[in-house]
């Protein structure tokens, strides 16, 4: 079965048909990438799925079971993980005491005046940042923290929930061609090894087909392509609306 199975999805603003039709599934440990030219629809898919958006057609299904409509903190709630093109941390707050805060939502836990967030969950939040390779940095405040570091540590709190699905909004924006590869190879091997399903969007192409199982493809709001590296770059449609437009950035 899989973990995200999509169909019909269709939702407008005004007479513009923002996503019309869309169907597609991804499976348990599997990286499927969504990409297209500018208004081809991918953030407004993306909410959706996370339930900031209400779909006006079709369903959406989390390991079989109907999602659709749900809001966001029940979405998350069952297993539905994200990570956003900007990145959402408290600059404040050490590094480990922002996974402690999501594990505490998480978890339903609130922290008393006597016993501060810091004391709740402490060894979940290094094993979480010891995943994404930022344990060390576990005692460091946020807002000191690399671009590239704060990117593994929003990986990690996206983790917190125990997610069968993760989605990733352009995880690689603003990062140095290394960062990059090196973020995308992280979010693999988390991929395979806890069977994470993930779907994200992204402008950098060369990050699409390297880490990709598949690619689908929308225009319009409509699915245009879907399949492998190989057979995304030989599709003629794909090549006349996206990759030999000259674009590069994958937009909303």
């Amino acid at each position: 079965m899989s973990v995200l199975a999509v169909s019909g999805l269709g939702k407008s603003f005004g007479a513009v048909r923002a996503v019309d039709g869309v169907s597609f599934a991804v499976a348990a440990g599997e990286m499927l990438a969504l990409i297209g030219p500018n208004g081809a629809g991918k953030s407004t898919c993306f909410n959706m799925l996370n339930g900031q958006i209400r779909p006006e057609t079709g369903r959406i299904l989390l390991g079989g079971r109907d999602i659709t409509g749900l809001p966001p903190r029940r979405v998350w709630r069952l297993g539905v993980g994200r990570t956003f093109q900007i990145t959402a941390t408290f600059a404040s707050m050490s590094v480990r005491e922002n996974v402690q805060a999501a594990l505490l939502s998480f978890h339903r836990r609130v922290w008393r005046w006597w016993r501060p967030a810091r004391g709740y969950f402490a060894a979940e939040a290094d094993a979480l940042l010891d995943q994404v390779g930022m344990r060390a940095q576990g005692d460091r405040a946020a807002g000191v923290l690399a671009y590239g570091d704060l990117k593994r540590l929003e990986l990690a709190i996206a983790l917190a929930n125990g997610p069968t699905l993760l989605l990733m909004d352009e995880p690689t924006a603003g990062m140095a061609p290394a960062e990059r590869v090196a973020l995308m190879a992280l979010a693999r091997r988390l991929a395979g090894e806890r069977g994470i399903a993930v779907l994200f969007t992204e402008h950098d192409m060369d990050v699409v087909f390297g880490v990709a199982d598949r690619i689908l493809v929308l225009d319009r709001g409509r699915v245009i392509a879907e399949g492998d590296g190989v057979a995304i770059r030989a599709d003629a449609r794909v090549r006349a609306v996206y990759l030999g437009s000259g674009a590069t950035s994958g937009g909303h």
